[in-house]
């Protein structure tokens, strides 16, 4: 346990606010242009997917918040 706050973590939550901002203004703005037209359950399943994926890189990420690394601990 660290004693002593460290600017990763206001920096990270603020680096990660503003890139899931930008996820889904991104997902918002194309995805309809090209999923519009499909049936509306494969359109749930992209939605779904697309709603989970940024999942993916959150852990080596929430890692370099805690110790600065990014390699997780294993």
């Amino acid at each position: 346990m660290r004693e002593q706050p460290t600017w990763r973590i206001p920096a990270g939550i603020l680096g990660l606010l503003a890139a899931l901002t930008l996820y889904g203004v991104a997902i918002a703005s194309y995805a309809p242009g090209l999923i519009g037209e499909w049936p509306t359950l494969a359109q749930t399943l992209v939605y779904i997917v697309l709603g989970v994926i940024w999942l993916l890189p959150l852990k080596r990420f929430l890692s370099w918040m805690e110790t600065g690394n990014w390699n997780p601990p294993q």
